[in-house]
């Protein structure tokens, strides 16, 4: 039988490594989500697609519908040509409110704002209500589950920041 004192050092030990475990995992999340946007940033659809799982599914609350991630990639490619050939500049920005992961796992839930501006000058953003589902293989982090949940305002974005 565990006397109290041993739980209690065991216990302490567990939410230690737990904690640590977690704060590495949000670390390579961090990254893994900078590196995203650096690819919307150069027009690298290839590399921006290589962040989802082959199986990927958007969702989308905006026209209430689910529908696997290369269709919806399909739909964006130009945006990306179009920034990789100095047609207008384009950027995504990530901020996370909640964030429940392991260190293979990961539940997020934030907004996104995405900016494009034209070659006239002109800046439009597109804020965003958003939870993925990410999956850590082979050591490299892989979104499973996209939800564009609802658009999300300018004060909410600064709020969350």
């Amino acid at each position: 039988m565990i006397n109290l004192k041993t739980f209690l050092c065991m216990a302490l030990l567990l939410i230690t490594s737990t904690v640590t475990a977690n704060d590495n995992t949000t670390k390579e999340l961090d990254i893994f989500w900078q590196q995203l946007s650096e690819t919307v940033i150069n027009g690298d659809f290839e590399q921006y697609s290589a962040g989802y799982h082959e199986d990927a599914i958007l969702v989308s609350g905006f026209s209430k519908n689910s529908y696997s991630i290369k269709q919806a990639l399909a739909r964006w490619k130009q945006g990306f040509d179009d920034t990789k050939n100095g047609k207008m500049k384009a950027s995504v920005k990530f901020v996370w409110t909640k964030r429940f992961v392991s260190d293979n796992t990961a539940h997020e839930t934030g907004m996104f704002k995405y900016s494009t501006t034209d070659d006239e000058g002109v800046t439009e953003d597109f804020i965003a209500h958003l939870t993925t589902l990410s999956v850590k293989k082979n050591g490299k982090w892989l979104i499973m589950m996209e939800n564009q949940k609802s658009k999300a305002t300018q004060q909410e974005w600064d709020a969350a920041q």
